[in-house]
């Protein structure tokens, strides 16, 4: 009797420890899942017709703040160029003519809800956190003559112009979304080449395109220039 007393008890021992196994795995699978499936994913999609409007509905609000201390609230990004397919994330840049006005913008933006970000290591681009229940959209504030917001309109204004770059843009983008699903960083490095090649055929100097070029993204822990410095280019 004593002998079977004991086989049980080892019996049940070791179905305890199957059982914790088993509870380990389910428990840490999520978390090993979560290390790529959580990263927000890179979504590019066909040309919104819609676009325009919600840019246009955003920036009512925006400039019925700053109206009188901005010089003009500008449409930016791929979402801004008719046609071509671009992350569903509206790109808005409000200018300003001076660096004196930026504090008093940052605190008009901030009585709308708009969080205050910084700069992100861009220069004289001002990034903020768009309130809750709006449509999906990045806000910045850029100095006129800016390279920031040199750089946010260059490539619009030169894709506008030329839907058939526009289109290889689209193009290229899904191509990279579907081959980085999960990697921003990737996403973007991957276009950092047909950025700089349609400038340079555009006639943008050097100097521009090293600035881009510089920029380039340095892992997980340490700032994103790249990506902060394409924003507004989806």
């Amino acid at each position: 009797m004593r002998r079977a007393h004991i086989h049980d008890g080892r019996y049940f021992i070791l179905r305890e420890r199957r059982a914790l196994l088993f509870w380990l795995v389910a428990s840490l699978a999520p978390t090993i899942t979560d290390m790529t499936h959580n990263r927000p994913r890179v979504l590019v999609v066909d040309y919104d017709p819609s676009w325009p409007d919600t840019f246009e509905v955003l920036r009512r609000g925006v400039w019925a703040a700053v109206y009188d201390i901005a010089l003009a609230v500008e449409h930016v990004g791929s979402t801004g160029v008719p046609g071509l397919a671009a992350k569903p994330v509206i790109d808005m840049d409000v200018i300003v003519t001076s660096r004196d006005e930026v504090p008093e913008v940052i605190v008009r933006l901030g009585a709308l809800g708009y969080l205050h970000q910084g700069n992100l290591g861009i220069e004289d681009r001002e990034a903020f956190r768009s309130p809750e229940g709006l449509p999906a959209h990045h806000l910045y504030v850029c100095l006129e003559g800016g390279t920031a917001l040199a750089n946010h309109l260059a490539l619009r204004d030169f894709l506008r112009r030329n839907p058939a770059a526009a289109a290889e843009y689209g193009r290229i983008k899904k191509q990279l979304a579907a081959q980085f699903p999960h990697d921003m960083d990737g996403y973007i490095s991957g276009k950092t080449n047909y950025i700089l090649a349609t400038l340079r055929s555009a006639g943008f100097p050097e100097s521009v395109l090293q600035t881009i070029k510089g920029a380039q993204p340095r892992g997980d822990s340490a700032p994103r220039p790249l990506k902060q410095a394409l924003a507004g280019r989806h």
